[in-house]
């Protein structure tokens, strides 16, 4: 309420003193014609600045912090998939009944353009990851985590984040299966009835780590093709990838 009484008063002041100058000036030249005629021209120009500066200038700006904040949200993003994602995928990939199927659709190559991707995701979005935690070692899994539990705590305090709402429920339900995990006595031996459970947190994290998997793999593509060499030689869904080039 202060802040909005000030700005009133702010502008009645402004009013007020423009007011006083008109004055000033019809009382020094006695012309009123003359001040209307000004009066009405930095009027009427008052609607070209406000497209000027509204629907061209404001346009242009947030058109490159949000270039900027996006550079800011892939940085930490590709930080992600180096420290954690890259391992999680093979580690998650363990769980999955039908990898070897799967996993063949995800070899990403030098020829895969933005209609490639996007068939690829809807691919994705329409198959049913069948999930099996006695598949894999959950042992594993949870050290793994366990391991990465700092490296995430910071991701999420990064504020250019927020932004990415896809990215921080990845983030979350991470964090979820986490807390799951290490909530059990022994992951080793659970019952069917919670291996199921954990089964459903692993899918629901796995699905949502593949999703912003293939988009950051496309903004490589698109961005940084030395990085997206990188990522291709490192492909954790080949299971002949190598860093070394041949």
């Amino acid at each position: 309420m202060k802040t909005n009484k000030s700005q009133i008063l702010f502008g009645l002041s402004l009013v007020l003193l423009s007011a006083i100058f008109y004055f000033i000036h019809y009382a020094v030249f006695r012309d009123a014609h003359h001040i209307f005629i000004y009066l009405v021209g930095d009027v009427a120009f008052v609607f070209i600045e406000v497209l000027l500066v509204t629907l061209i200038i404001h346009q242009l700006l947030s058109h490159r912090e949000k270039r900027a904040l996006l550079k800011k949200m892939n940085m930490a993003i590709g930080a992600f998939f180096s420290e954690v994602g890259t391992g999680l995928l093979k580690i998650f990939s363990d769980f999955n009944l039908h990898s070897a199927k799967i996993d063949k659709v995800f070899i990403v190559d030098d020829d895969w353009t933005d209609q490639k991707f996007l068939s690829v995701s809807k691919t994705f979005n329409n198959y049913d990851h069948e999930i099996d935690c006695n598949k894999g070692d959950l042992n594993n899994l949870l050290n793994f985590l366990k391991s990465k539990r700092n490296f995430l705590i910071n991701l999420l305090q990064n504020p250019n984040l927020l932004e990415h709402e896809s990215f921080t429920n990845l983030l979350w339900a991470v964090f979820h299966l986490t807390e799951e995990l290490e909530s059990r006595a022994d992951v080793g031996n659970l019952s069917d009835t919670d291996c199921e459970h954990i089964a459903g947190d692993i899918k629901r994290a796995y699905v949502l780590l593949i999703s912003e998997w293939l988009l950051y793999m496309k903004h490589l593509r698109n961005d940084y093709p030395y990085l997206f060499s990188l990522a291709i030689r490192t492909n954790p869904f080949d299971p002949y990838a190598s860093p070394e080039v041949k």
